[in-house]
């Protein structure tokens, strides 16, 4: 797999079935290894490596309702109260981040309603915070550290 623009984590590595899978730390298994899996098992890393969020509080490729449809979404880090802190998406290295990218989180946010956003595909990250009173979101350079509780 591609470098990526995290630091360099440490990933544990099987074979299955004769293709590689990844250990994902928060749903405790291996993971058939694709690009988009890549990118999330970084953000993940980077999430509970550099940003130092607890384990507990991160949930990965879960099952939402929108308008009738069912989607999943990449990753969610949980506030200690059960609302939702953090919003990820993730995309393969060769996907460029566009407009559709910010529309699809935007959609799966209007269910889950969270403070902050994360579009990456490895080698881009954007970050947003929410400004629900004026329906929009603000650009930041990194995403807040944990608040401790």
């Amino acid at each position: 797999m591609q470098p990526l623009q995290f630091p360099t984590y440490q990933f544990r590595f099987k074979n299955s079935e004769n293709k590689v899978a990844i250990f994902d730390e928060i749903r405790k298994k291996f993971i058939i290894l694709t690009p988009e899996e890549w990118v999330r098992q970084h953000v993940v890393h980077f999430l509970i490596h550099g940003k130092r969020y607890p384990k507990s509080w991160i949930n990965v490729e879960k099952l939402i309702k929108l308008n009738g449809l069912t989607k999943r979404y990449d990753v969610v880090v949980f506030n200690p109260d059960g609302s939702i802190f953090l919003l990820v998406e993730c995309k393969a290295p060769e996907i460029k981040i566009s407009q559709n990218t910010f529309d699809q989180i935007a959609r799966y946010n209007l269910a889950l309603k969270a403070n902050y956003l994360m579009v990456t595909n490895g080698l881009e990250h954007y970050f947003c915070q929410m400004d629900y009173e004026n329906e929009k979101y603000h650009f930041l350079q990194d995403l807040p550290n944990p608040i401790n509780y």
